[in-house]
């Protein structure tokens, strides 16, 4: 009789420590997921299975350790080209851009901007300003930082509506027409 409550007694104990596995590995999807941004998820994230999800959160990782492997590539080609042996000059700091370069990324809510221009190109910062804010989004920040014959601006700007968003190509096509 002792052995059978003792064999009942164990599976209970199995069962309370799978379940609390459970419940932890569902708190950890659901602060994975959290950490995903949300204009990632294809369909929204309330439709997608926790498989999905898991799916979807690995592919973010992998676009972010690729996204990083290229800008290493960057970084390493941009301090290979301005070392001390070689001279700053134009055709060193071009790194086979052609200047102007707008970039232009929609994070969902949110804008980013980023205009490199050479000092002789003319153009005036409140009209890009002016462009973003046509097109419905709020200009959170902007910054420049010149660095040789190149300026960098970085304008960071919010949608103001964001069940409408704002129509990126067209931003980006009026950036690059007031630029170039």
């Amino acid at each position: 009789m002792k052995k059978n409550t003792h064999n009942s007694a164990e599976k209970l104990d199995r069962k309370m420590v799978e379940r609390n596995r459970r419940i932890q590995m569902k708190g950890l999807c659901f602060k994975l997921t959290s950490l995903i941004p949300s204009h990632h998820f294809k369909p929204s994230k309330e439709l997608l299975s926790q498989q999905d999800q898991l799916d979807q959160a690995a592919c973010y990782i992998n676009k972010l350790r690729e996204k990083i492997e290229e800008l290493k590539r960057k970084k390493e080609l941009a301090t290979s080209m301005t070392g001390p042996a070689n001279n700053i000059n134009d055709s060193s700091m071009n790194f086979g851009l052609r200047l102007p370069l707008v970039e232009f990324r929609d994070l969902g809510s949110t804008l980013e901007v980023v205009l490199i221009t050479g000092l002789k190109k003319n153009f005036m910062l409140f009209q890009v300003i002016s462009v973003l804010e046509e097109e419905g989004a709020d200009v959170v920040s902007a910054s420049f930082s010149t660095v040789g014959d190149k300026v960098f601006h970085i304008i960071h700007a919010q949608v103001r509506v964001s069940r409408v968003g704002v129509d990126s190509s067209r931003v980006c096509q009026r950036l690059q027409e007031l630029i170039y």
